[in-house]
């Protein structure tokens, strides 16, 4: 492998570093590999796996800790959240366009500013990636587990575990047509709690003023809203996903951004409108607030005032499976394309770049994945705390990894290329950035504190493998000449 690459003059006086045209083909070959995933995604397969990867509903499970960290403004929490995923959005468009390979922040930090800060980018993001997976068999099996107590959180866990690696292993076209399955039936169960939620309201039983969810003059205070972003952040993640999937689609590279952009803004229309409905009808507003939801069943709870209590059994069930199955599916595929994009270029035990000759998929990645989920997700079942252990690391992981994200969009575009968009390549990742870095700031301090010492890890594993003469390195771009 040579040295760190897209930065040198290209002959042909294409984009420095980036595809010279919008097609997906210009990518993979022109950057020195192989295309060996099976291009097949649509545009629409695209946006339907940022949605699945963040659920339609995912503000269920988390609905408690939101409202009570935002002081009741769940609303507020998860615009402030959409506005700061969107600065990231278009980050991640600038780049995917640039470098359309698998990978994401890894690769557009590696080749917008160097390998070994690619290298540390991916460390990061990995926090996010590989524990995700674990985090969401974790809650999907505890929460059945609550109905079904016969059977174990760890049975569950290995079922929910099996099947979707089962699938992943037959292939992305295999996984794309199941997430059509599951946002269909998530955005039914959606409109049912919605329509019956919102004729309550008519009815009378809303508590509190209409606007409470967005603002309340007795609460508010920016650290505190700020503080429950971190936690209604973990909805949006995902979006991000899509650009894991860069050498599995057949579109150009702008739809691929495009797609990112889309998903998230439907998601967070989705996000606002359901914890808007729900926060009105929370019957127990005060205790909610002062004592917090440590069962996870607030939105529940919210349910059966709304509805009785097969809406409650409705929506806690669809949690449920759209988190153990769904969502875990999705980030299954994602992780392994993270593991195979690092493999692929010596970072990671070559053997994670195996694919299958098949079914195109990073076959030893995704078992890797799996094994990783069974053993994490069984050791944090047998903590009190383990959902929120997992859920704080995950969010610092990403957030982090965010960071390194918009600076190398300012780095490749402005620095190299001497791109005047100042929107764009300046300041709206300048804002991302700054909204990223509060959120951080304010993040638990246990994470903050885990999430430091697995910097620390990497810093170490690259000073080391500076030591050895190893230091990481990317393929050269195929029309890169001499300086």
């Amino acid at each position: 492998m040579s040295s760190p690459s897209g930065t040198s003059p290209s002959p042909s006086g294409a984009p420095l570093g980036g595809a010279s045209d919008s097609t997906p083909a210009a990518g993979v070959e022109r950057f020195g590999y192989k295309q060996e995933l099976q291009r097949s995604l649509s545009f629409a397969d695209l946006l339907i796996y940022g949605l699945i990867f963040m659920v339609p509903i995912a503000p269920f499970g988390i609905f408690g800790g939101v409202f009570q960290g935002s002081g009741g403004m769940v609303a507020l929490a998860y615009i402030i959240g959409m506005i700061a995923m969107a600065f990231t959005a278009l980050s991640y468009a600038q780049m995917a366009q640039a470098f359309p390979m698998a990978g994401s922040v890894y690769t557009y930090a590696g080749r917008g500013i160097a390998a070994p800060v690619g290298f540390l980018a991916g460390w990061v993001i990995l926090l996010d990636y590989v524990l995700v997976p674990a985090l969401l068999y974790l809650i999907a099996s505890a929460a059945m587990a609550s109905f079904v107590p016969a059977i174990p959180i760890w049975a569950w866990l290995i079922g929910f575990i099996v099947l979707n690696t089962a699938v992943n292993y037959l292939g992305i076209e295999m996984t794309a047509r199941m997430n059509k399955i599951m946002l269909v039936a998530e955005l039914i169960v959606l409109a049912i709690f919605l329509v019956i939620g919102i004729t309550a309201l008519a009815q009378g039983k809303g508590n509190g003023d209409l606007l409470s969810p967005l603002y309340d003059s007795s609460t508010f205070s920016w650290p505190l809203v700020f503080g429950a972003v971190s936690v209604a952040v973990l909805s949006f993640l995902g979006f991000d996903g899509i650009s894991m999937l860069a050498e599995e689609s057949r579109e150009d590279t702008r739809r691929l951004g495009r797609s990112m952009v889309a998903a998230l803004a439907l998601a967070g229309v989705l996000f606002v409108v359901q914890t808007w409905v729900a926060a009105l009808l929370t019957p127990d507003r005060s205790t909610l607030l002062t004592k917090g939801d440590p069962a996870g069943t607030a939105f529940y709870d919210t349910a059966a005032y709304a509805g009785g209590h097969w809406l409650s059994v409705l929506t806690a069930v669809a949690t449920a499976v759209a988190w153990g199955f769904a969502n875990s599916l999705v980030a299954q595929a994602a992780t392994s394309r993270l593991l195979f994009a690092m493999a692929r270029d010596g970072q990671l035990p070559k053997f994670l770049a195996r694919i299958h000759p098949k079914h195109k998929i990073p076959v030893n990645a995704t078992f890797v994945v799996a094994a990783v989920s069974l053993v994490f997700g069984i050791f944090m079942s047998r903590l009190a705390d383990g959902i929120q252990v997992l859920t704080s690391l995950v969010n610092f992981g990403a957030m982090t990894a965010f960071l390194a994200l918009h600076v190398s969009v300012i780095v490749h575009y402005v620095i190299r290329q001497g791109s005047r968009d100042w929107w764009r390549h300046v300041i709206a990742p300048a804002i991302g950035f700054l909204i990223l870095l509060y959120v951080v700031i304010n993040a638990n301090i246990a994470a903050q504190v885990l999430g430091f010492v697995w910097l620390l890890v990497g810093l170490a594993i690259l000073a080391y493998s500076y030591r050895v003469g190893r230091r990481p390195t990317l393929p050269a771009m195929t029309t890169e000449v001499s300086e």
